[in-house]
């Protein structure tokens, strides 16, 4: 079982907002999950991203892989915490 690290949509029409999970990577994009790891709300001025950092880097050290996206948000929290 590959896991991937991606976001599934939440919330109503045209008010979209992402949870950041675990999950197989032959489930569909808002089907089952392993895990839910963070949230994302890219209507928010300045976006607004919560991410539980240890059971990201738990996933991560197990081979998970992250989409895309998700590497781009991780990659951004991490360089705002080194900043802080």
């Amino acid at each position: 079982m590959a896991v991937k690290i991606r976001l599934t949509r939440m919330g109503a029409k045209k008010k979209p907002f992402y949870r950041i999970v675990a999950a197989d990577s032959e489930a569909p994009r808002d089907g089952r999950f392993i895990e839910v790891l963070g949230t994302y709300d890219p209507r928010k001025e300045p976006l607004e991203v919560t991410m539980r950092e240890e059971k990201i880097r738990y996933w991560l050290d197990r081979g998970a892989t992250p989409t895309p996206v998700v590497a781009q948000l991780i990659k951004r929290a991490a360089a705002a915490g080194a900043a802080d």
